[in-house]
């Protein structure tokens, strides 16, 4: 029983790219610093290339006696290389020699991360440049409220993911210090170069402390945070996905291959991949609140509650790279039903507020009286169940009797779309250049 709870092989052992990685570095600087022989760590060298080539090949027999990777790695190499493997974990204890696996491994899943979401970028503007004029209504609390494009709609989600993109960046950036040499929690009596492992390893500095080196976990916390509000915005999109996708909306068609038939509704298709990508995010926000709780009453320094860390990120970035492909290639594939969307238009009166707007400009009336105006114009073009815009002036004027023709330039669908033209709007023209503007920024980010 102890041997099962106290092993961790069985996961830990995606991280062996990184424990040689770290070792190989570490063996150089032993070498470089007279602490073992240029022939001893020779001989180290090749025997981790040929364990790294048997695991690469599968030819590694992962053993649960030794607990996890660092030791299983160890193992094997003295079997290959005798005596001088004892060598290599002079000045290095597993708790700064998991500490830098697991901080290698976060911030290769930080790059893998960012490429990905640099890729759905770019199907969100190659989609959005397509529909930067495609109307419809603008909803809020899933009400009718203005015109707006579905172009625009897009951008917003390029907008949440920029985001995600930059704090992924910071995580990297705040993470990048190299935890090997703080040995098991107060340093080494060897005369270890640090600088030269950090930055042999593409690390900015070492760590500063030994005690926070071996027990910090906030890298891994972040960039569980940040999956998480990744998940937040696919899940918002999918969800709008399997909204527009219904019949009663019918705004977009999903790709065949994201949608899935019924058992026994021929007629079916499903969108289970959006569904799928919705309900990921719960599984997500779990892996995150496990690791806050392991982590929020551990003293310091290194505790054994710490190998709980590694199962909920590694399945955190694998879902996670999953729905970032699964949005990619949904929203590449998406057909968008233009004449449906314009049809959302002709409810909910989306242009009221034009109807106030013009009160105020055209004839001086405070908005909240002009407010007030509309909403009872409003509630008569209810009543006699015509659109705004179809309205008879004389029926405006009885409600407010300086109303002029004119208005109705105001009030036309896309002549409020195109009044929009505030910095960040909705107006057409401001797409397409956010569109632009866009292009630029994700070259550069």
């Amino acid at each position: 029983i102890m041997e099962k709870i106290n092993a961790s092989i069985d996961f830990d052992k995606k991280l062996y790219k990184y424990d040689i990685q770290g070792s190989k570095i570490h063996a150089n600087m032993l070498e470089k610093q007279q602490i073992i022989t240029k022939e001893e760590n020779n001989q180290i060298q090749q025997g981790l290339n040929e364990v790294e080539k048997l695991i690469d090949d599968n030819n590694f027999e992962f053993s649960k006696s030794l607990e996890d990777i660092h030791m299983n790695v160890e193992s094997k190499l003295k079997e290959l290389i005798g005596a001088p493997a004892g060598k290599l974990h002079t000045a290095r204890s597993r708790n700064d020699q998991v500490a830098l696996d697991f901080k290698l491994y976060v911030r290769n899943a930080i790059d893998s991360l960012v490429e990905l979401l640099q890729a759905l970028e770019n199907e969100i503007l190659i989609q959005a440049d397509k529909n930067y004029d495609v109307m419809l209504a603008g909803c809020t609390h899933l009400q009718v409220a203005q015109p707006t494009t579905f172009g625009h709609h897009l951008m917003a989600y390029f907008e949440m993911i920029l985001r995600d993109i930059k704090r992924l960046k910071n995580a990297r950036s705040l993470m990048n210090e190299c935890p090997l040499g703080a040995a098991a929690l107060c340093g080494t009596p060897f005369p270890i170069d640090r600088f030269y492992t950090a930055k042999n390893l593409d690390f900015d500095c070492p760590t500063r402390n030994s005690l926070d080196s071996v027990s910090d976990r906030d890298f891994a916390l972040e960039l569980m945070s940040c999956i998480s509000i990744i998940a937040v915005h696919l899940s918002r999109f999918a969800e709008e996905c399997i909204i527009w996708v219904s019949k009663p909306y019918n705004y977009i068609k999903l790709p065949e291959q994201y949608t899935s038939g019924s058992s026994i509704m021929p007629q079916k298709k499903n969108p289970d991949a959006s569904e799928l990508i919705r309900g990921k995010s719960g599984r997500i926000f779990g892996n995150l609140q496990s690791l806050l709780v392991v982590m929020k009453g551990l003293p310091l320094a290194y505790q054994k509650d710490m190998q709980e860390d590694k199962e909920p990120v590694f399945d955190s970035v694998e879902n996670i790279t999953l729905c970032i492909q699964a949005t990619s290639d949904i929203i590449k594939g998406m057909v968008t039903n233009k004449e449906n969307m314009l049809k959302t238009l002709n409810f909910g009166f989306p242009n009221a507020t034009d109807l106030a707007d013009y009160l105020v400009k055209e004839l001086n009336i405070p908005f909240r009286e002009a407010h007030h105006i509309t909403g009872t114009i409003v509630k008569l073009a209810e009543e006699k169940e015509l659109a705004l815009e179809k309205l008879d002036l004389r029926d405006m004027q009885t409600v407010c009797k300086d109303i002029k023709s004119n208005v109705f330039e105001f009030i036309n669908m896309k002549n409020s779309l195109n009044s929009r033209k505030s910095y960040g709007g909705t107006a057409p023209e401001c797409v397409k250049k956010a569109i632009l503007e866009a292009k630029e920024i994700i070259k550069k980010i």
